[in-house]
């Protein structure tokens, strides 16, 4: 007979406890995934420390991969043993059945998709957060607008481009993946040592956002094209330095994914974005699981696994907190 065991949070800035729990029930149009790998977000951290939480104890975490225990009783895309990845939902719910930092996690089906089996748990994990999060940048209503990514879409062949600051990051590099698969030229920012990253997840163009004629350096490679708009995949108020600039020599237009430091000048259109909604479910529905297999899309940034068991995850916390760059911090369970 299984049992379950989670890294609970009992008040804020508490330490992980590790504990046994009961093995969530699924809900009509909910999985329950046994997780093999985890991977650590900027806001779980931020969760330990009393971040969004409504009430006490917690179950933190998003990203998981694993196989399936459970389905419900409207689930038909999912069935016990497939080998999935996907996005818990306990930073909405508060509810710890849904966190993902567990052996057994509940997730909504909808917010899931089959790992091909070239692909490791360590690998696909880095993605679910990552794509829900550019996601809603990109699909929800009065944001960007984009078309859904496509298995048979062409390369660049919209006339349209799409910028994405901060292209190295998990958020960053789903962002350039979701639109370069719809059809968008990607035009991408990274330090030097990424750019590569940055192409390799799809970017046309990319340019290092240290660089002092980087504004310039963009509005030339838009050329023109239109310009459909900025997904700003790092979103501390710094990066306005770099990012409004940017906005200006392009004319203006839509902001995604940051809260603004303050009043932003009145050619910018900043809208925050908040990776736990439906914007992203057509994706997972119709396009992560073959375009993985086919190589469309590619789990990036690399994982770097730190540690083996929920006993990790403090060390894990620790790591991403520090200078981490083009890696997604990972626990293997």
């Amino acid at each position: 007979m299984p049992s379950n065991r989670s890294a609970l949070v009992d008040y804020a800035n508490a330490p992980l406890r590790i504990a046994d729990t009961e093995i969530p029930t699924p809900g009509a149009d909910d999985i329950i995934v046994r997780n093999y790998a985890v991977a650590v977000n900027t806001n779980d951290p931020a969760q330990q420390a009393g971040f969004h939480v409504k009430q006490w104890p917690i179950v933190p975490g998003h990203d998981l991969a694993g196989e399936v225990h459970a389905v419900g009783s409207n689930v038909t895309r999912f069935k016990p043993g497939d080998r999935v990845i996907g996005h818990s939902w306990q930073f909405f719910t508060n509810d710890i059945a849904d966190g993902a930092f567990s052996h057994y996690s509940r997730i909504p089906a909808a917010n899931a998709a089959v790992l091909p089996d070239h692909f490791t748990y360590t690998q696909g994990v880095v993605l679910p957060l990552a794509i829900d999060t550019a996601a809603a940048g990109f699909y929800q209503k009065d944001y960007m607008g984009l078309d859904f990514p496509s298995l048979d879409s062409k390369p660049n062949s919209k006339g349209e481009v799409v910028v994405v600051y901060g292209g190295s990051s998990s958020v960053g590099a789903a962002a350039i993946q979701l639109a370069a698969n719809a059809g968008y030229r990607v035009i991408a920012t990274a330090s030097a040592a990424n750019l590569d990253l940055c192409r390799e997840a799809g970017a046309s163009e990319a340019f290092d956002y240290r660089s002092p004629s980087i504004a310039d350096d963009i509005a030339a490679a838009v050329g023109n094209d239109s310009f459909k708009g900025l997904y700003n995949a790092i979103g501390i108020p710094e990066s306005f330095d770099i990012v409004t600039p940017i906005m200006e020599k392009l004319g203006g237009g839509f902001l995604a994914n940051t809260k603004p430091p303050g009043k932003l000048p009145e050619f910018i259109n900043a809208k925050f974005v908040l990776g736990i909604n439906d914007a992203s479910f057509p994706v997972w529905k119709d396009f992560v699981t073959e375009a993985l297999a086919q190589g469309k899309l590619k789990c990036l940034p690399k994982s770097k696994v730190v540690g083996k068991g929920l006993e990790s995850l403090e060390k894990a916390f620790e790591t991403r907190n520090g200078a981490v760059t083009a890696e997604k911090i990972v626990v293997e369970l």
